[in-house]
Formats: C-alpha cells, sequence, structure tokens
C-alpha cells in the first residue's frame, strides 16, 4: 500500500486503496455519453487508469478501440474486450498515438506533483496530431462540501466524509461506499487544483484547454499546445 492510502472491504485492494470488487460494481453513470460525444466514430482511444473497465465497456459498446492501462494486474482481469497493459502510467511509452487519450477518475490531481507531471507528459505523448485529451477535474468545492452523500440509482451510497489538510496542498481524502451487504472505505491523497493551477499544470506537459465540457468544468477537452 502506497503511503497515504488505505482502502477496506472485502475482495483485494490495489496500492492506493481501491477495492477491485467495489469497482466492479460502480456504475459509469454520464461519463461514457460525455466522452463519447467528442470522439470520431471508431476513434482509437487510450483509457489510462482505466480499472474494472466501468468506462471501458460502454466505450467499446458504442464502437470505440480501446487501450485499456492500470498498475494493477487484478482490476485488469475484469476487463473485456479491450487491449490491456498493465504497469504505472506515469512510465509509460508505447511508441504508437491515438485519436484521444482518457485520465478520468480525478488522476490529475494526484497528491505527488512529479506522477501528476507524468500522468500529463504520458498523455502528450501518446495523443495524436489532431487529436484531443480528455480529462476529469474535481468539483470546485471537493473537499469543502464535506461531508455530502449521493444515493446511486444502482442501489448503493457514496460518501464523502472528509478531506483533512496534510500540507503542502495535499489533503488526505476519506470515502465511504456502502452496499446492502458490503461497505467499503477509501483513503487517498489528492491535491485541489485551481482552474489556473490545472491550466499550468497542462501547459507543463505541452497541453492546453481546448474547452470545458460540463457546466462544472469537471470535463476538458485538452489539445497539444
Amino acid at each position: 500500500m502506497r503511503q497515504g492510502y488505505e482502502g477496506t472491504g472485502p475482495g483485494a485492494i490495489t496500492p492506493d486503496g481501491c477495492a477491485v470488487e467495489l469497482y466492479a460494481r460502480l456504475s459509469a453513470r454520464d461519463e461514457p455519453d460525455i466522452i463519447a460525444a467528442e470522439l470520431p466514430k471508431g476513434a482509437r482511444l487510450l483509457e489510462l487508469g482505466s480499472g474494472v473497465g466501468r468506462m471501458t465497456h460502454p466505450l467499446l459498446e458504442r464502437g470505440f478501440t480501446v487501450t485499456a492501462v492500470d498498475e494493477s494486474a487484478e482490476m485488469l482481469e475484469r476487463v473485456r474486450g479491450a487491449r490491456t497493459i498493465c504497469g504505472p502510467i506515469e512510465e509509460l511509452d508505447l511508441g504508437e498515438t491515438f485519436d484521444a487519450v482518457l485520465l478520468a477518475s480525478f488522476l490529475v490531481h494526484a497528491g505527488d506533483v512529479e506522477v501528476r507531471r507524468g500522468l500529463l507528459r504520458t498523455c502528450g505523448r501518446h495523443v495524436a496530431d489532431g487529436g484531443c485529451v480528455l480529462i476529469q477535474r474535481e468539483g470546485a468545492d471537493y473537499h469543502t462540501n464535506l461531508p455530502r452523500e449521493r444515493v446511486d440509482p444502482g442501489g448503493y451510497t457514496v460518501r464523502m466524509l472528509s478531506a483533512q489538510p496534510l500540507g503542502d496542498g495535499v489533503n488526505s481524502v476519506h470515502a465511504e461506499y456502502v452496499f446492502p451487504d458490503a461497505t467499503w472505505t477509501q483513503t487517498f491523497l489528492a491535491r485541489p487544483l485551481t482552474k489556473g493551477q490545472f491550466e499550468e499544470a497542462l501547459a507543463e506537459a505541452g497541453l492546453k484547454v481546448d474547452r470545458y465540457l460540463t457546466e462544472d468544468g469537471t470535463w476538458v477537452r485538452a489539445v497539444k499546445g
């Protein structure tokens, strides 16, 4: 387990505190539709941090070709129909480019600045000229509107319980996922980013915002700068 990360609940837990069985149960919500709306028909997509395929499978169903990357072999065992690559995202260099690169699940908010830089460099390295990088950001009140909870139509409750400052702009975030038959928790490190800080981070990796895709600014289309 990475320092500052922890997970509890049934089944295997990855080094960043994610429970494999939990993520196999979570629904994709509207994310695949947001992503699909930005991709040309039949696009080749590199999905960074795919996990068990929560978004991979809906994107495959929409006719896209997906290469799914995750550092957890146990997560990737759940992925069906996609090419899978197991390894650290920030070190990935496939020697090929894609119509789009997907960096979802708030990975851009990695607590370690060097990890974030590596993630964004991987995005820039793998996006084709004329292609795009689709990034999911935290909401503006993600670390302040706490505690909060959401009851999913799938029959489970997601609770974001706390975000404790650790210094240097990093928070320790604690979440709980409650199902009728099981409960999981996850503690992880996250670095809130203002819009300006986010755009500066993109610029470091040779990327720039093309446009914000949602009213709350949580989904972004970036292109080579």
